[in-house]
């Protein structure tokens, strides 16, 4: 079986966690990337709306028997917008994915994620990694400013692989 991984990143840190796991998993790393830039208020509307942005995906074939990584952001709860496109395209190509992501954790866990992508992708995930930002701070309670302002640090990038090969492989069989 070879891993592909396919990430999104607005602010750079799922795009380091990105590239690390590529690299450890011995993957072809995919970034999903926008025409157009993003801000906040896309972001908000896009949750809002259900839109779905345009996108470019520099794959257009998955092997069924590959497992796909999926690593970017979550949204208000949801997995970025950026996603969907991707997810009706690739969707019927997937036979077996995992989702990671770095998302903020001011607000604590994102309970409907897994819910969320398997509608999207037809198929419940092998595994679901959610790893917080606001447990990287040294603050108390951080407040999602706090987390949306963080830049990840390459002992972060090494810690959050590490947590997240843990928690993947613990889940593919591979201890």
């Amino acid at each position: 079986m070879k891993t592909i991984v396919i990430s999104y990143s607005l602010t750079g840190n799922n795009q380091d966690l990105a590239a690390s796991l590529a690299a450890a998993f011995e993957a072809r790393h995919v970034q999903i990337t926008e025409p157009k830039a993003r801000n906040m208020g896309k972001i908000v509307l896009d949750v809002i709306f259900g839109r779905t942005p345009k996108i470019v995906l520099p794959v257009e074939t998955i092997h069924n028997d590959d497992l796909v990584l999926f690593i970017g952001p979550v949204w208000m709860g949801q997995v970025a917008s950026p996603f969907r496109a991707c997810f009706k395209q690739l969707a019927p190509q997937i036979s077996q994915y995992a989702f990671v992501s770095i998302c903020g954790g001011a607000d604590g866990p994102n309970p409907k994620l897994a819910e969320e992508l398997e509608k999207r992708l037809g198929k419940q995930p092998l595994c679901l990694v959610e790893l917080y930002i606001a447990d990287l701070l040294s603050k108390p309670e951080p407040t999602r400013n706090d987390t949306m302002s963080y830049r990840i640090t390459a002992e972060d990038v090494e810690k959050l692989t590490q947590d997240a090969l843990s928690t993947l492989r613990g889940s593919m069989g591979d201890g």
